[in-house]
């Protein structure tokens, strides 16, 4: 599905359809846990935070989220231009579940591991 053409055919109206479309990618929920808690962060901070996201991927990812008003992006004026990426409060409403999702993952790792690796082995 195009990240950015998110309404479905059958059910436009549908909100879990389009959050997800938006935030269930691979970079998405990295890069708002990356920003919880810390101090706006600039681009090249980022990028050392998720060494394995390429700067294209990064910028798309940030423009997707500054879209969907889950973070704010502060252009400072100085030569070169100082650009700083933070949450808004939108995007802190939606941190609990984030971090309750982690902890599911973290609590079923093993028994899905163990389910894929038997699966594989049928």
């Amino acid at each position: 599905m195009d990240r950015m053409s998110v309404e479905d055919a059958l059910f436009p109206g549908c909100p879990i359809r389009n959050v997800l479309a938006r935030i269930g990618d691979k970079w998405s929920l990295l890069v708002l846990y990356t920003l919880d808690g810390a101090e706006p962060m600039r681009f090249g901070a980022l990028r050392k935070a998720i060494p394995d996201i390429s700067q294209k991927m990064l910028t798309v990812t940030l423009r997707t989220l500054e879209e969907d008003g889950y973070l704010t992006r502060s252009i400072y004026p100085e030569v070169p231009p100082r650009v700083e990426y933070a949450l808004t409060e939108r995007a802190k409403s939606l941190l609990p579940h984030i971090n309750g999702l982690i902890a599911w993952a973290i609590e079923n790792m093993d028994a899905i591991k163990g389910e894929r690796k038997a699966s594989r082995e049928v």
